[in-house]
């Protein structure tokens, strides 16, 4: 029998890679998405998955649609919204959306999700940080905030369940090309790109492929941890 997993945020550039990384290592994969039904109803056909739609802002509905799901082997929290401009003139709805979506969606799913797993004694969760929840980013206050949450989140959760056999790791990638990232000028990404020591920018595949060894027996005795993923931007 497959193992389960959830990816949130299913169907965007970088959870759309997890979802089919995580496919071709036997999982059964749930793809959430939030407004995207028909992106990832695609994903989900193309993986022999199945979408869920819920907002992981909304606890009520994480609750729900992850009960309606059952026993999770696997949670990986993806799903997230990046805002750029002046810590000061980020109007209130658009900070508290962030904070919801990037840090309090990724706790309400694991709250939910975490219920059945240490009721099996197994289980693994991979939360979606990002290298300034590290470092911090200037013109992104509000988000590095929130994936700063997200790391600190990852490493107190994961000494609380590591008793239940339940492992909690964080990724954090650096500059990933993706639609997020698509509103850089070709200017802007040369900049970018000098920042970058290896000379490169990430790929979504690069994300799934640390998720998928985080997920895997490789990794059994790593806990608590921020795998860095940026190319060597934050060292």
């Amino acid at each position: 029998m497959n193992k389960v997993a959830l990816v949130t945020g299913g169907s965007g550039g970088i959870g759309s890679a997890i979802c089919r990384k995580l496919a071709g290592d036997g999982y059964f994969v749930y793809v959430n998405y939030c407004r995207n039904a028909e992106k990832a109803e695609a994903i989900a056909a193309e993986i022999g998955g199945k979408a869920v739609g819920f907002d992981v802002a909304d606890r009520g509905a994480a609750e729900e649609a992850i009960a309606a799901i059952g026993d999770i082997d696997l949670l990986v929290n993806n799903s997230g919204v990046s805002v750029i401009g002046l810590f000061d003139s980020i109007d209130q709805s658009t900070a508290d959306r962030l904070l919801m979506t990037d840090l309090a969606g990724t706790m309400n799913c694991s709250r939910c999700a975490v219920k059945s797993m240490i009721r099996n004694k197994s289980g693994n969760i991979i939360n979606i940080a990002s290298m300034w929840g590290e470092v911090g980013a200037s013109c992104e206050v509000d988000y590095s905030a929130a994936k700063a949450g997200v790391i600190g989140f990852t490493k107190a959760l994961a000494k609380e369940v590591a008793p239940s056999g339940i492992r909690v790791n964080c990724v954090s990638p650096g500059f990933i090309l993706t639609e997020m990232n698509s509103h850089f000028s070709d200017d802007d990404l040369a900049l970018i790109k000098e920042d970058i020591p290896l000379g490169i920018f990430g790929k979504p595949e690069h994300i799934a492929d640390a998720v998928a060894f985080l997920a895997s027996d490789s990794a059994e005795y790593i806990t608590g941890q921020i795998l860095g993923v940026n190319g060597g931007m934050v060292i």
